[in-house]
């Protein structure tokens, strides 16, 4: 892969129920638990030299019920268990928002805020980038961009997102069974999307 194409293209995945058990606004360190499979999907990506960015909405800092803090512990336990495995992520965008608190906002995904100050940041782009996660609103932004998107659904994945996923399925939106699977097609989907 060449050093221009490493400096454009972003694997953005979400977190919770994507990279991470989901612990329902987890507090503490000892909560995080990598997913089986995980860390080996982000060292895949790592070897290509595409950037791993993390995107996560994280409500519970606006409602109270995590400190920012606390969201900044369990990031630094699972970038270390990452690492402890072999894989790194290159950064973590989070909206801390809630919209019944602050009113809507541009970076609570399915919102690009968080894409945007990422492309700006690293000098990506996100036409030439793909979108992880088990939500839908993580997968929406490969349809506002024009890049891919990937769900992988998860035992907290709502059937509403898996049924909106099947009705986008094309070249550019698919499903997969885990993330392993869809960092494969997503680091197959931006090289095509170099060509």
């Amino acid at each position: 892969m060449s050093p221009a194409l490493q400096a454009r293209a972003a694997l953005f995945i979400d977190r919770d129920g994507t990279i991470i058990a989901d612990a329902h606004y987890p507090s503490l360190a000892s909560h995080v638990r990598l997913i089986p499979g995980a860390a080996a999907a982000i060292a895949r990506a790592n070897g290509t030299g595409v950037f791993v960015i993390v995107v996560t909405n994280q409500s519970g800092i606006a409602r109270g019920m995590i400190t920012v803090a606390q969201y900044e512990s369990v990031r630094v336990r699972m970038d270390a268990l990452l690492v402890a495995a072999g894989a790194y992520v290159d950064a973590t965008f989070h909206c801390p928002h809630w919209p019944d608190v602050q009113g809507p906002c541009d970076c609570r995904k399915p919102g690009l805020g968080m894409y945007r100050d990422a492309a700006a940041q690293f000098d990506i782009d996100l036409t030439r980038s793909a979108y992880i996660g088990d939500r839908w609103r993580d997968v929406q932004p490969a349809l506002a961009t024009g890049g891919f998107g990937v769900l992988v659904p998860g035992v907290e994945t709502a059937e509403t997102d898996v049924e909106q996923a099947r009705i986008h399925v094309s070249a550019r939106v698919r499903i997969a069974a885990s993330l392993g699977d869809a960092v494969d097609m997503s680091l197959d989907a931006v090289r095509a999307l170099h060509v």
